[in-house]
C-alpha cells in the first residue's frame, strides 16, 4: 500500500513531463488538483441536473469512484471519474417506468456489475488483442473524436448571448495567453489562471457595466458550509435494467479510449491496465447508483488538462478526488463553482476539447501514421466525421452515437480494411 501512496518528488524544469509515479511540491501538487476539479465540475454536475439528480451525490460519488479507480488500476494509471452523459436519455426514459428515479438507479447499479465481468473477462483473457484491433491510426482518430464530439457544448449550449460568445472568446484568449507568456507554476495552472482573470473580467463588465448577466455570490452566501447530500435507495425493475444495462458498451469504449490516450501521452504501455480499468469504473458505477449517484467515467477533460500542463503525476488526482468529496459535502463549496459564469466555463471547456482533439492527432505524428496508406486514411477520415457529426445508430431502445459509434465504427472499419490496401 505505501507505494500507491509515494511519489518521487521532483522539481522539473518549464514544459517538462511529470511522470505518473512523479509528483511536483505538495502546494503545486494541491493547486494541480484544484484545476482538474474545475476542468471536470461542469460536466459532472450537469449530467445529474439534466437527469433530475441532486448535483452534490454526484461530486462526492466522482471522488469516491476516483479513488476505487486509483486502487484498483494501482496507482498507474492517472485519471479522474465524473458523470456519464451516455447515461442521460437511458436514464431519462426509465424514470418514466413505475419505480421512477429509484428504478433508474437500479439499471445504473446492474450495468456497472456487467461492467464489472467485462473487466474480469479482460483481465482473464488478456490484451493482446487491443493492439491488433486498435493500430495508432485507430486510437489517435478515437481520442481526437472524444474532443470534437464535444465541441457543440460550449460553442451551442454555453453562449446563450452575444455577450456570453464574446465573454467565451475572453476566456480562451486568456487560457492561451497564459499558456504562451506566463512561466513556472504559473504556466502549469494554465486553465485555473485563465480562468480566474476571464472571471473578473466577466464581473467587471456584467457587474459594472451591466453588458451582461450579473456574476452572483448569493448562492454562495446563503449556502451551508455542511451538509448531507440527499440519498436515495435503488430498486432493481427489469425493464429498468434493461434499458440501462447496454450503455455497458459506450463506458468499455470510453475507457479504452482513455487508457490509450493516457499511455500515448505518457509513453507508457498501460493496455494490462485496461481490465483493471473496466473493473474500477465498474464498482465506482455500482457504489454511485447505489446511493442515488450518476453512473461515472473516466473523464476526457483531464485528459486535455494532462495535454496542457505535461503533468501526469496520480498525486493530483487524489487532492482531486478528495476535495470532490469535500465539496460533495459542502453546499458552499459546490455554490462558488456553480457561481462561475457560464460563458467563462464555456471558454475554458473550448481549450480543453481542443487539446483532447489535439492529443489524438499528436498519437498519429508519434507513430508515423502513413496516411498515403488508404487504409489509414479511410478509418481516421470516416471515423472522425462520424464522432464530430453524432452519428447515431438505434437499437433495441439503446441510441449509440457520437463517441461510441465512432468508437466502433473505427475498430470495424480497421478489420474490415486492414488485409487490403498497400502491403
Amino acid at each position: 500500500m505505501s507505494s500507491l501512496f509515494s511519489w518521487r518528488e521532483t522539481r522539473p524544469a518549464p514544459g517538462a513531463v511529470v511522470a505518473p509515479d512523479e509528483r511536483l511540491p505538495w502546494p503545486q501538487t494541491a493547486a494541480m488538483g484544484v484545476q482538474h476539479v474545475v476542468a471536470m465540475f461542469g460536466s459532472t454536475v450537469l449530467a445529474p441536473i439534466l437527469m433530475g439528480f441532486d448535483p452534490n451525490v454526484a461530486v462526492l460519488m466522482s471522488g469516491i469512484g476516483t479513488l476505487i479507480f486509483y486502487l484498483l488500476v494501482g496507482g498507474k494509471v492517472p485519471s479522474y471519474l465524473g458523470s456519464s452523459f451516455a447515461f442521460i436519455g437511458v436514464v431519462i426514459a426509465a424514470k418514466a417506468g413505475a419505480a421512477g428515479i429509484p428504478g433508474a438507479l437500479g439499471g445504473i447499479v446492474a450495468c456497472g456489475a456487467v461492467y464489472i465481468l467485462m473487466g474480469l473477462l479482460v483481465m482473464a483473457i488478456g490484451t493482446r488483442w487491443i493492439n491488433a484491433l486498435m493500430p495508432p491510426v485507430v486510437t489517435g482518430a478515437v481520442v481526437a473524436v472524444i474532443g470534437l464530439n464535444l465541441a457543440a457544448i460550449p460553442i451551442k449550449n454555453m453562449a446563450p448571448t452575444p455577450f456570453d460568445a464574446w465573454m467565451q472568446a475572453v476566456t480562451f484568449v486568456s487560457v492561451a495567453m497564459v499558456a504562451v507568456f506566463t512561466r513556472g507554476m504559473v504556466q502549469r495552472l494554465l486553465i485555473l489562471v485563465g480562468l480566474l482573470v476571464a472571471a473578473v473580467i466577466y464581473a467587471v463588465l456584467a457587474n459594472g457595466f451591466g453588458l451582461g448577466k450579473p456574476l452572483d455570490l448569493s448562492g454562495v452566501a446563503n449556502a451551508a458550509w455542511f451538509g448531507s447530500p440527499h440519498f436515495v435507495t435503488p430498486v432493481f425493475e427489469a425493464n429498468a435494467m434493461l434499458l440501462i444495462v447496454p450503455v455497458v458498451i459506450i463506458l468499455m469504449a470510453e475507457n479504452l479510449g482513455h487508457i490509450k490516450a493516457v499511455g500515448a501521452m505518457t509513453g507508457r504501455n498501460l493496455d494490462g491496465m485496461v481490465g483493471r480499468a473496466f473493473v474500477g469504473d465498474g464498482i465506482a458505477t455500482v457504489v454511485a447508483g447505489s446511493v442515488g449517484g450518476t453512473g461515472v467515467t473516466t473523464y476526457a477533460e483531464n485528459i486535455g488538462v494532462m495535454a496542457a500542463t505535461k503533468i501526469y503525476s496520480t498525486a493530483t488526482f487524489i487532492i482531486a478526488a478528495l476535495i470532490a468529496v469535500l465539496l460533495g459535502f459542502s453546499p458552499k463549496f459546490g455554490a462558488l463553482i456553480q457561481a462561475i459564469p457560464l460563458a467563462v466555463m464555456g471558454g475554458v471547456s473550448i481549450v480543453v476539447f481542443g487539446l483532447i482533439a489535439i492529443a489524438g492527432a499528436k498519437i498519429w505524428v508519434d507513430n508515423k501514421v502513413d496516411f498515403s496508406d488508404n487504409r489509414n486514411l479511410m478509418v481516421a477520415a470516416i471515423t472522425l466525421v462520424l464522432g464530430t457529426g453524432d452519428y447515431t445508430l438505434k437499437f433495441a431502445g439503446l441510441a449509440l452515437g457520437g463517441i461510441g459509434t465512432a468508437t466502433f465504427g473505427a475498430i470495424i472499419l480497421w478489420a474490415i480494411l486492414g488485409r487490403g490496401g498497400r502491403k
